[in-house]
């Protein structure tokens, strides 16, 4: 097998995890990551150990999917008993920062408010110093910033508890993984490699391009415990060869969630990669790996969340992405880390940050950042964006999961951008409370009224046809619901015809169909084709 050309099979899972558990980017992120595994991990694996019975009737309960019950077939204690012990050991350093953040948030809201901060610097925790600046904001209001690209360079950032899951899917069906720490399983081989590591480049290639093991292996520094299940993950069949696009008009592919591919002749761009695998029977068509372009000029990111960063996706990716587009931060708040340095840190190149109304251009393309509102729970995060993409005439907006909380900001845009002949808007308007997402961040305890309050919620119907009045679209198209039977793992979402997001994107579609709009609610796969309206 060493000298003959291998591919790596179609349906091979790189499952990234980080301390076991399956890894997404507020587990990259130093403080997030910190905050994740004590507000977060060290509770659930304390829950399960307490009452491992209550969890496994959770977790067959479809009310409470995606809540922090582990999902196991059998009474899994005694293994996690030993992950939360080896956790506050291997992870004694992000404990010691999680307390030391709580402890100094406690000191800020006890300081005299309006006086000098420089006092207090002596009694931020030892940890803590030289990572933070005291600051107030113009109510003097007193908080702090993480210097964060020093903390990649701290303790704090482990790469060490970085890991890579290899193991084969044979349908869509997965447990939601963002409550189950992943433990030893049969067919399941765990590789002891950091993200950025290029022996995940080297073997995400052979998807497409064949290879020796013997090549492969030059990139293995690290132990296979399991030879004969590594050499199972490859096969000598040629997977179905890629059709560049060469057309002369814009086409557009949906491959579910919020993933799209827009591609001419000369460019491509793929917007929040979400992409599923085949080689295996399944019920919903879809495009896949085997459908997008051998280089990838353009990726966009629009904001900081696990179903629009999917590791899962990017790092089997991150050797054809040219350029990697991100929006810009340099908050240094706790809940909003800098995506710029997590990409660079974990093995990426070529990592452009783009604010609001910025421009890059890329001969036929233009790409413009666009204010991204709402979403986000009312936290002051600025790491989000829509995109505008413009070529040769035609113009498409990508507003992902923007609430549009605020009618008069797309007023604006479109004084700035014009009218968008295609828009894609995201209507999962019931959304998480805070806490789903932001709870181990927070320093104190939010009453659930407060919690429920603030939502993860994508623009509900009114909110959405204000959009499409804004701006005035020829088409447009519903997306980034969760909907699609590959997204259930990360996204927990199940609806049914009466749920309110159903309902709601229902009628705007029937509406805008009404005013004479073409519009669709994506499920599954879309191709769409337009012409160039440039002479």
């Amino acid at each position: 097998m060493n000298n003959r050309p291998l591919y790596l099979k179609p349906n091979v899972v790189l499952e990234p995890l980080y301390f076991q558990w399956y890894a997404w980017s507020h587990l990259i992120s130093p403080a997030t990551g910190a905050m994740n595994i004590v507000g977060r991990h060290l509770k659930i694996m304390d829950s399960y150990v307490q009452a491992p019975a209550i969890h496994a009737a959770a977790a067959k309960n479809p009310k409470l999917l995606g809540g922090p019950f582990m999902d196991y077939a059998t009474n899994r204690v005694e293994e996690i008993k030993q992950l939360r012990e080896g956790t506050k050991q291997k992870g004694a350093s992000q404990l010691e920062f999680t307390a030391a953040i709580k402890e100094l948030d406690a000191l800020l809201k006890q300081y005299d408010k309006g006086t000098s901060l420089e006092p207090l610097y002596e009694k931020v925790p030892d940890i803590l110093k030289g990572y933070v600046e005291l600051v107030y904001d113009l109510n003097n209001n007193p908080s702090f910033r993480l210097i964060e690209a020093l903390l990649y360079k701290s303790p704090i950032y482990d790469e060490s508890l970085q890991s890579i899951s290899m193991w084969i899917t044979e349908n869509d069906e997965r447990p939601f993984v963002l409550s189950t720490p992943r433990l030893e399983e049969p067919n399941v081989l765990n590789l002891g490699i950091p993200f950025r590591h290029p022996f995940i480049d080297a073997v995400s290639r052979m998807k497409r391009e064949p290879s020796t093991m013997e090549e492969l292996m030059e990139t293995v520094d690290f132990d296979i415990s399991d030879p004969a299940l590594f050499a199972s993950f490859f096969t000598e069949e040629a997977p179905v060869p890629y059709e560049p696009y060469d057309g002369d008009r814009i086409r557009m592919r949906y491959f579910g969630h919020a993933c799209i591919l827009l591609e001419t002749k000369n460019t491509s761009i793929l917007v929040d990669p979400l992409v599923a695998y085949y080689g295996y029977q399944h019920e919903v068509d879809r495009f896949s790996d085997v459908d997008l372009p051998d280089e990838i000029d353009y990726v966009l990111i629009t904001h900081n969340h696990q179903d629009h960063i999917l590791f899962e996706t990017l790092l089997p990716l991150r050797h054809k992405i040219k350029h990697l587009v991100i929006p810009k931060t340099t908050s240094g708040s706790l809940q909003d880390p800098c995506l710029k340095l997590m990409f660079k840190e974990i093995g990426f190149k070529n990592v452009i940050e783009i604010g609001n109304l910025d421009d890059i251009t890329l001969g036929d393309c233009t790409i413009t950042g666009i204010p991204f509102i709402g979403e986000h729970c009312d936290l002051n995060i600025n790491t989000k964006s829509c995109y505008h993409v413009k070529t040769d005439g035609f113009s498409v907006l990508f507003c992902a999961d923007s609430c549009n909380v605020e009618p008069r900001l797309y007023q604006h845009v479109q004084k700035v951008i014009g009218d968008v002949d295609v828009l894609f808007l995201g209507m999962e308007c019931d959304g998480a409370p805070l806490t789903w997402l932001y709870g181990p961040l927070l320093t104190e305890e939010l009453s659930r009224e407060k919690d429920f309050s603030r939502r993860l919620a994508g623009s509900d119907y009114q909110r959405g046809i204000d959009l499409v009045k804004a701006l005035s679209p020829a088409e447009v198209y519903v997306y980034a619901m969760g909907l699609e039977p590959w997204l259930e793992f990360i996204s927990s979402i199940r609806y049914d015809e009466r749920a309110n997001p159903i309902v709601a994107s229902n009628r705007l579609v029937a509406e805008c169909r009404k005013e004479g709009i073409v519009a669709e609610r994506l499920f599954g796969e879309k191709e769409l084709l337009y012409e160039s309206v440039l002479v």
